[in-house]
């Protein structure tokens, strides 16, 4: 089964100067030298370039353009099986944000989360641990 990647996750392991970049870049060489199987929703990639692009976030973020293709390098991997948001995981979602009383600030994890779920994702890779726990629903890995 595979092991949905989260956005923070994502950045880490791409973002040279980011303080946890080796211990992320080690985890995805890891999964990828056994061939572990990783979802990723298109979602993600949109956070992640919004993230590695920001001047507040990196003394040298990437352009846009460099971003947009290495998003792009993701999404088309060959080990990459790619989801997608559904009307199931829109109901869920919903749900889960009411059941567990969540905040404005949950709305992309809740949704992500949500969209890995009714693609059968069970595991999800992220250096965010308590943005999915509350749902206790996966097995949650990081570096």
């Amino acid at each position: 089964m595979s092991k949905g990647l989260d956005t923070s996750f994502l950045v880490q392991a791409e973002v040279v100067e980011h303080p946890d970049h080796a211990a992320s870049r080690r985890l995805l060489d890891e999964l990828l030298d056994v061939g572990e199987p990783l979802a990723l929703a298109p979602q993600v990639l949109a956070e992640f370039v919004h993230i590695v692009t920001d001047p507040r976030r990196f003394a040298r973020p990437l352009d846009v353009h460099d971003a947009t293709a290495r998003a792009e390098q993701w999404w088309q991997g060959r080990e990459i099986t790619q989801v997608f948001p559904s009307d199931e995981s829109t109901r869920v979602f919903l749900h889960w944000m009411r059941e567990h009383r969540l905040g404005r600030k949950r709305l992309l994890d809740t949704q992500l989360a949500a969209t890995y779920f009714c693609a059968g994702v069970r595991t999800i890779v992220t250096t965010n641990a308590r943005d999915y726990g509350v749902f206790a629903c996966f097995e949650l890995v990081g570096p």
